[in-house]
């Protein structure tokens, strides 16, 4: 049954694809047609998730894989670290909900997830799911090949390592693909992340995992159509077919592929810790310094008080009660600034009495995506190497691309506000 909350988050989506417009590199080429398809991919792929019991069937199934994929980090985990990472205490425990650490419960499953990942692309299983993603994105979005197939292997595999896979195209693509590639990428996280959030988020979201898994999948489309509307597409683009013949990430066994995936998982959930504790620090260094200024309202000056006033009014526009947006506009805030992983850790200590259950599987959807500051820095990065000859072009476009990320995750909560919470089972 439909609710005025529902209606409400129709100005989310005007006010995401109206802040596009406005930064348009040119406002008389909307792409209407991609704008109605790629709302209408979205909210097809809710209905069919949520609203099909083979569907619901196969999302509970996600979810206890990613359950069991967590428990069977963590016995690896024990092994390593016993009792720091949940194996048995050798004192009593008077706060169980102290033993949830960071770097011991979520950032191996990073590891386990880089491996696994890189074992089924060997196998080829998530080579056919990134072509067979690609074909329904090149055939429904109007993409060519090489930038269909990329944007779905970004799913998978995350904003830098999607691209790798048309690396031989990258130097071709037009710069509107390039800056979509770019967007895609800030919109979208990857498996192994996935996995890390539903950790976070499993005591606190019923079917975490199915929630992270849906907004990822269905935050490309918005990214896409995002960036179409700041960077137009090229009349001279024509549709080319699927080609993984040059793509570069090949293992020469399934040993190979683990040890890889194992190393690269290494490095990110590296980069991951490395940059929660620098940001975490700063933000930390400039509460003091607003802690020194007279309080507002009874309460200190805070970074997340300032972004929840900044933000609360396009958390409203997702459909979110407005004595809950300055919580809800706080943690975007925090996500942008700070990286989404801050952003879920918090999500997951708010309590009910702040956020329900409803918006917190909004915020969900609206924080599930690599658009942050950090993000700007890695894709400059990655881009330099990939493709260098662009290196300029990448670094005026990227800013915008983390603009259309940040705002294609807010779209898609939006569109998750405009459905019954009958259909989620709220």
């Amino acid at each position: 049954m439909f609710r005025p909350e529902n209606v409400q988050a129709l100005a989310g989506l005007a006010l995401t694809l109206g802040l596009c417009w406005l930064v348009s590199e040119n406002r008389k080429r909307f792409p209407w047609g991609l704008a109605i398809g790629a709302v209408v991919i979205q909210v097809l792929l809710v209905l069919v998730l949520f609203g099909l019991p083979q569907a619901q069937q196969m999302l509970r199934g996600v979810n206890g894989a990613v359950e069991g994929l967590a428990a069977s980090t963590q016995a690896g985990t024990a092994f390593v670290f016993g009792f720091l990472a949940g194996g048995d205490q050798p004192y009593p425990v008077s706060n169980p909900g102290a033993g949830f650490i960071f770097a011991f419960r979520v950032l191996p499953v990073i590891l386990v997830v880089c491996a696994l990942s890189a074992l089924l692309w060997h196998w080829k299983i998530l080579k056919w799911l990134a072509q067979g993603f690609g074909f329904v994105f090149q055939k429904t979005l109007g993409l060519r090949g090489p930038p269909a197939l990329a944007t779905a292997a970004t799913i998978f595999m995350g904003q830098v390592e999607g691209p790798i896979f048309i690396r031989a195209y990258l130097d071709k693509l037009s710069r509107s693909e390039l800056f979509m590639l770019i967007a895609v990428g800030m919109a979208c996280v990857s498996g192994s992340t996935m996995v890390a959030y539903a950790t976070i988020l499993a005591d606190v979201l019923p079917n975490a995992a199915a929630h992270v898994l849906t907004a990822s999948i269905i935050s490309a489309p918005a990214g896409v159509l995002l960036a179409r509307i700041i960077v137009p597409s090229d009349p001279m683009e024509k549709s080319a077919d699927l080609d993984l013949s040059t793509e570069d990430k090949t293992y020469g066994s399934s040993i190979d592929a683990v040890m890889k995936g194992t190393t690269d998982g290494l490095q990110i959930a590296l980069n991951v810790g490395a940059t929660l504790i620098v940001f975490v620090a700063l933000a930390t260094m400039v509460d003091k310094v607003l802690g020194a200024f007279p309080p507002v309202g009874g309460e200190p000056l805070s970074i997340a008080r300032g972004l929840g006033v900044v933000f609360a009014p396009l958390a409203w526009s997702m459909g979110i009660p407005w004595k809950e947006a300055g919580t809800a506009g706080g943690l975007l805030g925090v996500k942008l600034i700070l990286t989404e992983f801050t952003a879920f850790i918090q999500l997951s200590k708010v309590g009910e009495a702040l956020l329900d259950e409803r918006t917190r599987m909004i915020m969900t959807y609206a924080l599930c995506g690599f658009a942050n500051i950090g993000s700007v820095g890695m894709n400059v990065a990655g881009f330099s190497v990939l493709v260098p000859q662009r290196r300029q072009e990448v670094l005026g476009l990227v800013w915008k691309a983390m603009m259309a990320g940040f705002l294609a995750t807010c779209l898609t909560a939006s569109l998750v506000g405009l459905m019954p919470r009958s259909l989620f089972g709220l």
